[in-house]
């Protein structure tokens, strides 16, 4: 009896314990969430955004480090009404001057450092869904935003900013942006649009494929970010569709309204400048950074981009290949020598001749690529056909410029004989390295 009487009272004291630890526990969790707020602890949620609206974009940025609580309040704040109009500059299609374009893309590179921060702690997939609802409202932000063909400074926001937001980043995060990117642009879905396409029939979607692509996703200044974003834009496609999406992307565009020309490779020579877009990406596919192209893979991409839309004139042919390097060069022309395709070569190597005698580059650099492949040929016979190829390509191109002058076949610019006097002039330079050359071999010999 005596000990069931006892009983009773001590199992009342024992809950009576834990309802007070309980007590406890929750004033202890309390209090940290308050010293965690630290100073801004005794100020209402009110007060505390409108202490933030006296702070510049990179104090908040500083300030949502102290704590996962300041760090909400600040995400709070941005989630508001006032926050919101004050982070999200949207007047783009007013070309800025100079200075105000600057300290606009300055202010959205702080902004991407200050989303970067508060959303730390989140997954990949949950900060990609905050970023958005925070630049949802942006209209340029999205692929069909924009407004001014030849200029977009909300695209050129957006890619510093997602430049700032993905730095640091592992490749697996890098590979759930670009889907989570691709499938809010809805991109598959008009990339294959454009390339399915007549090319031009849809030369504003074109255009905003174009800005898109190159304002946001490749607008990063590291190689190795730019190679991973135009690696996931060509790979998913076909390697004929890989050819026209880089071209769209990279080629030359009208000065007067910013769409692709494309019969600029066709009428006519062209310039540097029109191929210098081409030839960097084909450089940057080729280096080291671009882990998942071949050699091979490259080397079809130049082959399939020469008949876009139709095949090129081999000049311009000429003229990318010099402009994309080196190594580039080579391995292009020894494909064709290990393929025996010999009086082609031979005909791209005089194109070659001749851009290297109008765009002033030095002549033994065309003798010393011609030197490195005929190392390839295999036997001294395909190596002596190439050479009687090249000889009889020079042959007939002198020729058929001759003929075209002596027919009358002038233009405003009187562009036949200036070819004719180019290819000749560059034939007599071309010869007269292989000439010093020999001499300084047998010279050295004696």
């Amino acid at each position: 009896m005596t000990s069931s009487c006892t009983s009773v009272p001590r199992q009342k004291q024992r809950r009576r314990r834990r309802r007070r630890r309980r007590r406890r526990s929750r004033g202890r969790r309390n209090s940290q969430a308050l010293s965690a707020l630290g100073d801004f602890q005794i100020l209402p949620l009110e007060i505390f955004q409108m202490v933030l609206n006296y702070l510049s974009v990179k104090d908040i940025s500083v300030l949502s480090l102290v704590s996962k609580s300041i760090s909400g309040g600040v995400i709070n704040y941005i989630c508001t009404s006032s926050g919101s109009h004050r982070m999200l500059l949207q007047d783009f299609h007013q070309l800025p001057s100079p200075g105000e374009g600057a300290s606009i893309l300055e202010h959205y590179r702080a902004l991407g450092l200050l989303l970067k921060r508060c959303t730390l702690l989140l997954p990949t997939r949950d900060r990609l869904k905050y970023v958005h609802k925070v630049l949802s409202g942006v209209s340029c932000f999205k692929l069909n935003g924009c407004a001014s063909p030849l200029h977009c400074l909300g695209l050129q926001c957006y890619g510093v900013f997602l430049q700032i937001l993905t730095a640091g980043w592992d490749e697996l995060e890098c590979h759930r942006v670009f889907n989570f990117l691709w499938e809010l642009s809805n991109l598959a879905r008009k990339v294959q649009t454009v390339v399915s396409s007549k090319p031009g029939s849809a030369r504003r979607l074109e255009l905003r494929i174009r800005l898109y692509c190159r304002g946001v996703l490749l607008a990063g200044s590291r190689r190795g970010d730019s190679a991973f974003w135009l690696t996931r834009i060509l790979k998913p496609w076909p390697m004929v569709n890989q050819a026209r999406l880089l071209y769209i992307i990279f080629g030359p565009v009208s000065s007067r309204d910013g769409h692709v020309v494309w019969q600029k490779m066709i009428e006519g020579p062209t310039d540097e400048t029109s191929l210098k877009g081409l030839a960097d990406a084909i450089k940057l596919l080729y280096g080291t950074e671009a882990r998942e192209w071949t050699a091979d893979d490259v080397i079809s991409l130049v082959d399939e981009l020469s008949v876009v839309p139709q095949e090129w004139l081999m000049e311009n042919n000429a003229r990318l290949l010099l402009l994309s390097g080196n190594s580039i060069c080579f391995t292009f022309l020894a494909s064709k020598a290990v393929n025996g395709r010999a009086v082609e070569l031979a005909r791209l190597m005089v194109f070659m001749v001749l851009v290297c005698e109008k765009d002033l580059y030095c002549m033994d650099w065309a003798v010393k690529m011609m030197q490195k492949v005929c190392k390839v040929f295999s036997t001294p016979w395909e190596r002596n056909n190439f050479l009687e190829c090249l000889e009889n390509a020079f042959a007939h191109m002198l020729m058929d410029m001759l003929q075209a002058v002596l027919a009358g076949e002038r233009d405003e610019e009187d562009s036949s004989f200036l070819n004719l006097f180019h290819l000749m002039n560059a034939q007599a330079n071309f010869h007269k390295e292989i000439l010093y050359m020999a001499v300084g071999n047998t010279s050295g010999t004696t």
